[in-house]
């Protein structure tokens, strides 16, 4: 998974990239595709927040979530005599991971020290536009002019970053795990746990059957 912090030149702003994940793209009927899926997942911004704010809340209980789900990590069959394996979570989705097991280990060691944080707000005038087209949704840039855009109107957003995984408990579970390349591991997790932070923003969509969401946060 390729997560990476970046400074788009915009006062203590930073952009988390995201885990590369399995997509099913489909571009028969798109238009009724996403709005099918849309009304499927209508909540996932709400229940993004709550299991955000329990976690945050119980940072030593969701640690043994985290152990737990060690059990869906599984290696792809044609990688197992490899010595480098590629590991997958797989739980109603299918995610690639990058160590697998170990980084389930030390997110769930890094909780178990922590202390319960206050719950983050949801801030409507913080969540960042979707693209509404695939090319916008593969501009590279598209993310941090339309935040841009809303620093431009006074809204103050000092980290976001963009999620692929639409089941809420595995998108958390995965943000918390932060199981990125070692310069970047841990970082989506710092930003959900930051002690700091007091606002949340959260946008999703589809483009035709790919998911897409955009995390924010603010002091």
């Amino acid at each position: 998974m390729g997560c990476k912090c970046n400074n788009p030149n915009m006062e203590q702003n930073t952009e988390l990239k995201p885990e590369i994940i399995s997509i099913n793209r489909n571009e028969t009927d798109i238009s009724k595709i996403q709005e099918e899926y849309t009304q499927k997942y209508s909540e996932y911004p709400e229940q993004m927040v709550s299991l955000i704010n329990k976690i945050r809340q119980n940072p030593k209980e969701y640690a043994d979530v985290i152990e737990d789900s060690i059990k869906n990590i599984i290696i792809e069959d044609n990688d197992k005599t490899t010595e480098n394996p590629k590991f997958i979570y797989k739980h109603k989705v299918k995610v690639a991971l990058t160590r697998g097991e170990p980084a389930f280990r030390e997110a769930a060691d890094a909780l178990r020290i922590m202390t319960s944080l206050p719950p983050l707000i949801f801030k409507e005038e913080i969540c960042i536009p979707l693209p509404d087209n695939m090319e916008d949704f593969k501009d590279s840039n598209y993310l941090k002019k339309k935040v841009k855009e809303l620093l431009s109107k006074n809204e103050k957003i000092n980290l976001f970053f963009k999620e692929m995984v639409k089941i809420p408990e595995v998108s958390a579970l995965l943000m918390i795990v932060d199981d990125n390349l070692k310069k970047n591991s841990g970082k989506k997790r710092n930003a959900i746990l930051n002690k700091d932070y007091k606002y949340i923003g959260i946008s999703y969509g589809f483009i035709g059957k790919t998911f897409i969401s955009y995390f924010s946060f603010s002091k």
